[in-house]
């Protein structure tokens, strides 16, 4: 009766390793994933770009479903209103977004605001009477922005504050008639400014904008250790002071702006509106109604003051004392000229009375020579 000693069964290492169910499992996690990054029917996607445009689209597709590598969405040349708020929430890694030639009349505040790495955005031709100071918050990789061909009357303050990165900014073709200096500070970096074909009136509101300008272009940028001035900014053509229409702001001697610090200090900053213009703030402001009087009298004085004139450059005082120079030569140079047609003449009508003397005693003489020979004549007759 010998004890039995069979060894115990081991499972097989090829059971360890693998399983029937796991494949099956694998298989349902790719089929439920698959719908998750699926493209919209009416789009056309590649593995970074999906294009929607030139659809007639009414409303916006389902974007939910993109795959995260999403790195262009083109939405131009449709027919969209309006977007919601979370329109693209779930892009973040989009870097181009191109709404353009839509009719987007209303923007909601935090419709860009998980589009960290976005870089290029373009809103052009749609239509846009306003900005929410708050719609490009969450921009913080913003490169490039495209607002042209709209109907924006103003450029509210505290828009552009997160925007330093900013190198291209097209405002051209709206309705704005000026433009507050502060809204464009924070701008450090921009290289590219339009502002073309937008009626602009050339009086004391645009005045200290026109200084940021020529800071804008005039500034000096440092390279290698060698220093060089850069920016652009295209015509802003006045459309008044009538005698101002049609003239480049850029070309208007700042000397035709002096009156405005006079008028500031006559009246006082945001005093109202004053004969030929008004203060830099005044028209950023709507008329205060008689029960918040007190109201807008705190809390307007801070942009305004803000937005008082600031040198930015001497190469103002320099080119003004260069053309001052240039002038007075000019001036002198016309009156020694003057001086020596003068003298030249002066000396020509001396030396021609001096000749026309000379001969009177000789036409004198010729007559007293031909007396005796008359005389002789007439006795010999």
């Amino acid at each position: 009766m010998g004890l039995s000693t069979r060894p115990v069964a081991r499972p097989s290492r090829r059971t360890t390793q693998s399983s029937p169910a796991l494949p099956c499992v694998l298989y349902l996690l790719v089929v439920q994933l698959q719908p998750c990054s699926s493209c919209p029917p009416v789009c056309v996607c590649s593995s970074s770009e999906v294009d929607c445009s030139g659809r007639d689209l009414a409303a916006l597709p389902i974007l939910s479903s993109l795959p995260s590598t999403t790195r262009t969405l083109l939405l131009l040349n449709n027919h969209l209103s309006s977007l919601p708020v979370m329109a693209f929430a779930n892009l973040s890694s989009l870097e181009r977004l191109d709404l353009s030639n839509n009719y987007l009349d209303n923007l909601p505040a935090g419709l860009f605001a998980e589009l960290a790495t976005l870089s290029d955005l373009s809103l052009r031709n749609n239509s846009l009477t306003a900005l929410d100071r708050h719609i490009l918050q969450g921009l913080v990789g913003l490169r490039r922005l495209d607002v042209s061909l709209n109907g924006l009357a103003v450029v509210p303050l505290g828009l552009l504050d997160k925007q330093q990165g900013l190198t291209w900014l097209s405002l051209a073709s709206n309705r704005l008639q000026a433009l507050e200096r502060a809204a464009f500070e924070p701008l450090m970096n921009l290289q590219h400014l339009e502002l073309g074909s937008n009626p602009w009136e050339c009086d004391c509101n645009l005045r200290d904008f026109k200084h940021w300008m020529e800071w804008l272009i005039y500034r000096e940028s440092y390279t290698d250790g060698e220093s060089t001035t850069w920016g652009y900014v295209d015509a802003v053509e006045c459309t008044l002071p009538k005698d101002l229409r049609g003239r480049d702001i850029r070309t208007v001697p700042v000397e035709m702006f002096n009156y405005c610090l006079q008028l500031e200090d006559e009246n006082g900053v945001g005093a109202g509106v004053m004969s030929g213009g008004s203060p830099p703030c005044a028209r950023a402001t709507a008329a205060p109604s008689p029960e918040s009087t007190v109201v807008q009298t705190e809390t307007e004085p801070p942009d305004c003051v803000k937005q008082r004139y600031r040198p930015v450059s001497v190469r103002r005082a320099i080119g003004t004392v260069v053309i001052a120079g240039v002038v007075c030569g000019i001036v002198c140079i016309m009156m020694v000229a003057a001086a020596a047609y003068g003298c030249i003449y002066a000396s020509l009508m001396a030396k021609y009375q001096r000749e026309l003397k000379k001969r009177q005693p000789l036409m004198g003489d010729g007559e007293a020579e031909a007396d005796p020979e008359e005389k002789q004549i007439s006795s010999v007759a």
